[in-house]
């Protein structure tokens, strides 16, 4: 009686064991997107004393999570940097803070002494926007910097003489001072953010600089 209940039991055994086996060596599946990085308190209460510092105005946001790969943290909503900018949120501070700087001691000099009129608008083209990378397939599912509202996109500019200077229309222009005024206030984002992509880079970017703030040392 023994010896035949152990033969019913073995092959129920062995069917446990390999089932266990099999979930044991069934890879975990991953998160789509890591968890996104969250600057420390102490470096956006330093970035925020740093925009009052130099006369710029802002609103501190709430951390929110939005998703995998997707937030708001340590974030602004800038409100007058000096020249009227249409088209951005809710912005890292870091990246508020170099775009800031670049709008008032760049893009507006740049304006004045190689075209010759007052920067009177900065006509922006989004910060936050919860999506992957775009444009380029070999960064497969990677969050792009607006996922964390870590990057700026910038269409053109408003002078005081009526003149609208956009890339998507005057990258290329036949006029050399346009064409000076874009190289020069690209070499200067540059210098200030860690990305900065233009009609160089790829078409996505024909129409548009993208200005994010990270350590990737890319100017194209």
């Amino acid at each position: 009686m023994v010896r035949t209940s152990l033969v019913l039991l073995l092959p129920l055994l062995g069917a446990t064991l390999l089932s266990a086996c099999g979930r044991a060596d069934r890879p975990t599946p991953q998160a789509p997107h890591p968890q996104p990085y969250r600057p420390p308190i102490r470096e956006t209460a330093q970035c925020e004393a740093d925009l009052r510092r130099e006369g710029v105005s802002f609103r501190a946001l709430p951390d929110q999570n939005f998703g995998p790969g997707c937030g708001l943290y340590g974030t602004v909503q800038l409100t007058d940097i000096g020249v009227p900018v249409t088209g951005i949120t809710a912005m890292r501070c870091g990246n508020a803070r170099a775009f800031a700087g670049w709008i008032r001691n760049a893009v507006a000099p740049a304006a004045w002494q190689i075209l010759g009129a007052r920067l009177v608008k900065v006509e922006g083209m989004g910060t936050y926007a919860c999506r992957n990378v775009v444009g380029s397939a070999r960064m497969g599912d990677r969050r792009s910097g607006h996922a964390l509202a870590n990057a700026v996109d910038v269409g053109g500019f408003l002078l005081q003489d009526g003149r609208r200077i956009t890339l998507l229309n005057d990258w290329t222009s036949p006029d050399p001072r346009v064409r000076e005024f874009w190289t020069t206030i690209r070499a200067s984002a540059c210098r200030r953010f860690g990305t900065v992509l233009s009609p160089d880079y790829n078409a996505v970017h024909r129409n548009h600089l993208h200005l994010e703030d990270d350590s990737a040392h890319l100017c194209r």
